[in-house]
């Protein structure tokens, strides 16, 4: 596999980022969402991943003051257990602490011990669950977080 190349998300990717999204959830963002993300919210920061010229994942984070709150990350499933999700978790943490993040949060499945795995690695710890978080089958939610000073 080609090097993956990491990069701030802008207006022209957000094509390529709805295959990913539409290939990674059962309710997938509209893309009026993201180009509202990125054109109009100020403490949204979107990142892809790209093998080959393609991307092939992307995440997003709310940074407001010194929080972060990761909104998504997905990988096409095709790219999976290659350590690209790990890879791009990795640059956003080091890019929401050099903006001065002390403290990342996120939710995740209850159900994906895959993800939970990934998160632990960066030193995620729980913190608590919300009920019924996710609205295509109300299935629960891990909030897990990490102070990064």
């Amino acid at each position: 596999m080609a090097e993956a190349i990491l990069r701030k998300m802008e207006l022209a990717d957000v094509d390529a980022v709805m295959e990913v999204e539409k290939a990674s959830f059962s309710k997938p963002w509209t893309i009026d969402i993201f180009y509202q993300e990125i054109t109009d919210n100020d403490h949204a920061h979107y990142f892809v991943i790209e093998v080959d010229k393609k991307i092939i994942g992307y995440i997003g984070a709310w940074i407001i003051i010194d929080e972060a709150q990761i909104t998504n990350i997905a990988i096409l499933p095709e790219y999976r257990g290659y350590k690209l999700g790990e890879k791009l978790f990795g640059y956003t943490l080091k890019q929401a602490m050099l903006m001065g993040v002390a403290r990342l949060s996120l939710e995740v499945r209850k159900s994906n011990i895959v993800a939970q795995g990934l998160y632990r690695k960066f030193g995620l710890v729980p913190g608590g669950i919300r009920k019924n978080y996710y609205t295509d089958d109300q299935e629960d939610a891990l909030v897990m977080w990490v102070n990064l000073k």
